[in-house]
């Protein structure tokens, strides 16, 4: 395979290395279809398309180790992913699905990533110790965060006013961050190794699981919980703020999924529905989850290969997706009004389809 590299002056040189044919995609055939059913047609112009995609389901591939995480960017026509082999991949959500660059830098498995607000910067997470900002528009790694003594678990990006990062890691530590300067602005101190971190709405409250098997709501100016949501029996995995700011979603190594009021003045009992149907499966790997973007659907990754998808508001199931062979790590839904998943597994690829 050919390959084209240019250096570009940053911190430590490292860089977008933009090359052709590092990954590709193909077309499949439909993988959606109603919980425990699929389709194994192959695509026929008769099917009542939902999307833009180029077809009902396109597998994208590229990653020499298993994918860790992978997200839209805001606008929904980008997608990064991050995996065990020390890559970020980009790509284009439509046409041919295009691996369009490549993050190269980290000396450790991706374990998480976040778009900024504009998808002109991508924030890393990795095992290596350190969280990493890379400017897409230039190709350079703008900075890499230091000061975590374990490996970055988690983060998360402030949703409004001012960006911040928070970061999650095995060293038991929040670290929050203002992303302009190298080191933390601050850390909270836990007694369990964090693995899965996210700020409020409004950005005065971190929520923050470990193995501990607790989610804990943090006030981030006095640095102490204001809540301790119990219910999980395993370490949490993923936490996610539903798009209206009102529910979190967890989903933990006890192969459940939950939902949590986080209004200002819920009642005591936080918890709101549990999920069932999602697997951990043998690999224990920190599987991620998401909204779709009115807040009425949930997913998260199974240990069975599937990507699993319930109504929010009822708990009911409403897809049990096929065709990884491994376990889904993280599943995301695009932002907007088409209905488009995209699911990362250890088999090393990515599913990105319409949902009907």
């Amino acid at each position: 395979m050919s390959s084209e590299k240019r250096p570009f002056p940053g911190d430590d040189q490292q860089l977008v290395v933009k090359r052709q044919n590092v990954g590709s995609s193909r077309a499949l055939a439909t993988r959606s279809g109603p919980a425990g059913g699929s389709s194994g047609a192959l695509i026929q112009s008769s099917v009542p398309r939902t999307s833009s995609l180029q077809a009902p389901v396109m597998e994208l591939s590229g990653h020499s180790g298993e994918i860790f995480a992978a997200r839209f960017d805001p606008t929904g026509n980008l997608i990064a992913s991050g995996s065990m082999d020390r890559t970020v991949l980009l790509w284009r959500t439509y046409g041919d699905c295009e691996n369009y660059g490549v993050l190269s830098g980290h000396k450790g498995a991706v374990l998480d990533l976040q778009w900024s607000r504009d998808s002109e910067i991508l924030f890393t997470a990795s095992a290596d110790m350190h969280l990493a900002s890379w400017d897409l528009t230039s190709g350079t790694r703008i900075r890499r965060y230091v000061g975590h003594e374990e490996g970055v678990t988690s983060l998360d990006l402030s949703k409004r006013g001012e960006e911040m990062l928070i970061s999650g890691s095995n060293d038991g530590t929040i670290g929050i961050w203002d992303p302009r300067t190298k080191h933390a602005a601050d850390y909270i101190e836990t007694d369990f190794p964090i693995t899965a971190v996210a700020f409020s709405e409004a950005g005065n409250e971190i929520y923050s699981g470990g193995i501990d098997n607790d989610i804990k709501v943090w006030d981030v100016r006095k640095k102490a919980v204001v809540h301790t949501m119990l219910g999980h029996q395993d370490t949490i995995t993923t936490l996610r703020v539903s798009p209206d700011g009102q529910q979190l979603l967890s989903y933990a190594m006890d192969s459940t999924a939950r939902t949590w009021d986080i209004r200002p003045f819920a009642p005591a009992e936080r918890h709101i529905r549990t999920f069932d149907g999602a697997p951990l499966g043998m690999e224990k790997n920190l599987i991620k989850g998401s909204w779709d973007s009115d807040g009425k659907k949930i997913a998260v990754g199974a240990g069975d290969g599937t990507a699993v998808v319930w109504e929010a508001g009822t708990g009911r199931l409403l897809y049990k997706l096929p065709g990884h062979k491994g376990t889904v790590n993280s599943v995301d839904f695009a932002p907007g009004a088409e209905p488009l998943i995209l699911s990362a597994s250890s088999d090393r690829n990515m599913l990105l389809g319409e949902l009907k």
